[in-house]
């Protein structure tokens, strides 16, 4: 026997209010009392009531997508696929399709015909595709801030990276680190550039400076396991390495094998952020776990929440992360 549907008209009757009003409240518009538009939601809720999402496109002439453009580098990187598969599930509970851009710049055509807003995740100045994304005329989320100039009214989620590789310093100093160095991604995106600034305040905060050494933003193990070959070549005093590119971090073990150390003992190893190569390394590396499908469902929501006018179109919202320690920053040697 298949199930009966449930109508906007049972939610309406159960809330004790007219259609129009349960329409309103559940889409965010009208003038209706907050009291009232939560109550309309818990019952929407309680029914398992789901908006016939072919319908409301048809009344918005909306095209019922969200556009999803990740960093050209993003392909074999864990951190944003697992991004993306949280912002594809949050669109689907809105009834939005997510559509993949092209990195390519003029490979857009007009965006404002094929999707109804635009997810843009660490977007870099020195992407030509950006401004053209940004510009397309319809509303646009950032997974972290744009740091070129401003084409229109941006709503964005930020996390604080700073406070991030700021913690991860001060784990290091505790676990007894006394010349920390770190693997800087490079570009000019909001959380590499955050990042390099962190390193050098902690280095004068603490007046412990911090070997910065530039590596690429999706640098691969071996990339990052030559650096620290010749970062510790020239400076052997270094006691500690933070890998900045994510999965980048096992190449810090294969570095310590050749040169004689012991990651957690003689030679702290730690990413800024998490993965599976970080949790299944040996030793499992301490990482900063940026919660990437959490992220892409905040992204996702925000969007959904800036297209359906439940908030304003420049909003910003704040995005947790956790540092998760592990045996590869057990304690340096001497401490």
């Amino acid at each position: 026997m298949t199930a009966r549907i449930v109508t906007l008209l049972d939610v309406a009757r159960a809330a004790g209010v007219s259609r129009s009003t349960a329409s309103d409240a559940l889409q965010g518009s009208g003038r209706v009392a907050e009291a009232t538009r939560n109550r309309v939601r818990a019952t929407a809720d309680a029914l398992g009531y789901r908006p016939n999402s072919a319908a409301r496109r048809l009344r918005r002439a909306s095209t019922g997508a969200m556009g999803l453009y990740l960093p050209r580098t993003a392909t074999r990187l864990d951190y944003y696929m697992n991004l993306a598969f949280g912002a594809v599930g949050r669109a689907q509970e809105d009834g939005f399709d997510v559509v993949l851009l092209a990195g390519s710049p003029g490979a857009h055509g007009p965006l404002a015909s094929r999707v109804d807003g635009l997810l843009v995740i660490d977007p870099d100045p020195a992407d030509d595709a950006v401004p053209q994304i940004l510009g397309s005329g319809v509303p646009v989320v950032t997974g972290e801030r744009y740091p070129g100039p401003s084409v229109a009214p941006t709503g964005a989620v930020v996390c604080d990276n700073a406070a991030s590789l700021t913690a991860l310093l001060d784990h290091l100093a505790e676990r007894g680190a006394r010349h920390p160095a770190l693997l800087a991604p490079a570009g000019e995106s909001v959380w590499a550039h955050a990042l390099r600034t962190a390193a050098v305040d902690w280095g004068r905060a603490h007046r412990t400076p911090v070997a910065v050494r530039p590596v690429p933003f999706a640098a691969t193990p071996a990339e990052a396991a030559q650096a620290i070959r010749e970062l510790i070549g020239a400076e052997p005093a270094v006691d500690a390495v933070i890998c900045g590119p994510d999965g980048s971090a096992p190449g810090a073990l294969h570095a310590a094998a050749d040169l004689g150390r012991t990651p957690g003992r003689d030679l702290l190893v730690a990413a800024c952020v998490d993965g599976a190569t970080t949790r299944d390394s040996s030793p499992p590396i301490t990482a900063v776990d940026l919660m990437p499908a959490d992220y892409g469902r905040a992204c996702a929501d925000l969007l959904a929440d800036i297209l359906a006018e439940r908030t304003p179109a420049d909003t910003v919202r704040p995005h947790a992360w956790v540092l998760r320690t592990r045996a590869s920053t057990q304690s340096a040697a001497g401490s």
